[in-house]
């Protein structure tokens, strides 16, 4: 059983933002889906994704009973079950839209990609924890680079830009957070800068396409623009107070592609208008900063890489996925954490959650 003291050291903010979004995700999927939902039941999506929730709930509840530092421990066990699982997806992987991302298993389609996030997570602080402070010469920051090129090749090749992107997101905060030098990291981004004419050469023609019309969506309107161009009039039509809950005559009518996964901001944004949207970016930002303070107060290194590989996680996905409907980023794919529909996306960022918990829960020793 948990100790009652440390009970009362959970991050009750924590608690009540991760809840106040879910339970907007839950109504924003039933106003958006209600007429697409895959059975006779008008409101599939919203039950599926409230079950999945509250089974992630008693998820969260088993974790806290043991020390987050014991994940440790198994950190390199749980890399490779990580490479054996995306390598799974090139074998017996399900195709939609064009990429081949899912395991099929019973009713249930699990994308490995996301779960991958947490685990790569997990494997860098792990490494990270070692070589904490020692970041200072290329020597000690290559085998960091290698170590997770060939999880980001795999993603990258399903494929899978938006995630092989957020693993670079949580490599560069990681590595900041364990002490590399400025210097060595503009370094780095200067390479990278510089090596970005080959791997565009790498990408598939719809990533191209799809880089190309975020600078103009007119290029290509019925097509690779038409997400972006339709995300744009749904946000732009929601002014000040919105159209209310099933009002949104771009979601509704089915105009908004995707309006219960990757653009539901957008969906927000119509039926909520800007007063909604800024609210819903309140919660994100109370749930970020929490993040960000977990990481500072965190009783080991350890703790602190992982709150910090979290925090990052999150934060280029909201930058990102919000960017994207908005139109100043190019789509990606990537999900809105905690609100965006999806069993896999949800499981990886509620159980993300119950670590931030479980670190902050044991921030200092407890006496008796």
């Amino acid at each position: 059983m948990l100790n009652r003291r440390l009970l009362r050291n959970l991050d009750f903010s924590l608690i009540v933002v991760t809840f106040a979004i879910i339970m907007t995700s839950l109504v924003i999927i039933g106003s958006a889906t209600h007429i697409n939902s895959p059975s006779d039941d008008r409101y599939w999506f919203v039950q599926r994704q409230g079950m999945f929730a509250i089974a992630n709930c008693f998820l969260i509840f088993i974790m806290l009973h043991f020390d987050y530092k014991s994940i440790g421990r198994v950190a390199n066990t749980l890399y490779g079950i990580n490479l054996v699982m995306l390598l799974a997806v090139m074998v017996v992987g399900q195709s939609a839209l064009g990429a081949q991302r899912w395991i099929q298993i019973g009713p249930i389609n699990l994308q490995p990609s996301e779960f991958s996030k947490l685990i790569m997570i997990i494997a860098l602080a792990n490494l990270l924890d070692k070589k904490w402070g020692k970041l200072n010469t290329f020597r000690e920051i290559i085998p960091v680079f290698l170590y997770i090129a060939i999880p980001f090749v795999l993603v990258l090749k399903q494929p899978d830009l938006g995630t092989s992107l957020v693993f670079l997101a949580i490599l560069f905060g990681m590595i900041f957070v364990a002490g590399i030098s400025i210097k060595h990291l503009m370094l780095i981004f200067a390479g990278g800068a510089a090596i970005m004419p080959i791997f565009w050469h790498f990408l598939k023609d719809y990533q191209k396409k799809r880089l190309t019309v975020f600078i103009d969506p007119n290029v290509d309107p019925l097509g690779s623009g038409y997400h972006i161009i339709q995300s744009k009039i749904a946000i732009g039509s929601g002014m000040l107070f919105g159209k209310g809950l099933f009002g949104g005559t771009q979601s509704q009518l089915n105009f908004l592609p995707e309006n219960h996964t990757d653009f539901i901001f957008a969906v927000i944004g119509e039926e909520l208008g800007f007063i909604g949207a800024v609210i819903i970016l309140m919660l994100y930002f109370i749930l970020l900063y929490r993040g960000i303070k977990i990481a500072s107060v965190a009783p080991d290194n350890f703790g602190t890489l992982l709150a910090a590989g979290i925090t990052a996680m999150l934060t280029f996905h909201v930058l990102v996925n919000v960017g994207m409907t908005a139109g100043i980023m190019p789509v990606t794919g990537i999900p809105l954490p905690l609100m965006s529909y999806g069993v896999s996306s949800l499981t990886t960022n509620m159980i993300s959650v119950g670590i931030l918990l479980n670190i902050y829960m044991r921030r200092q020793k407890i006496l008796f």
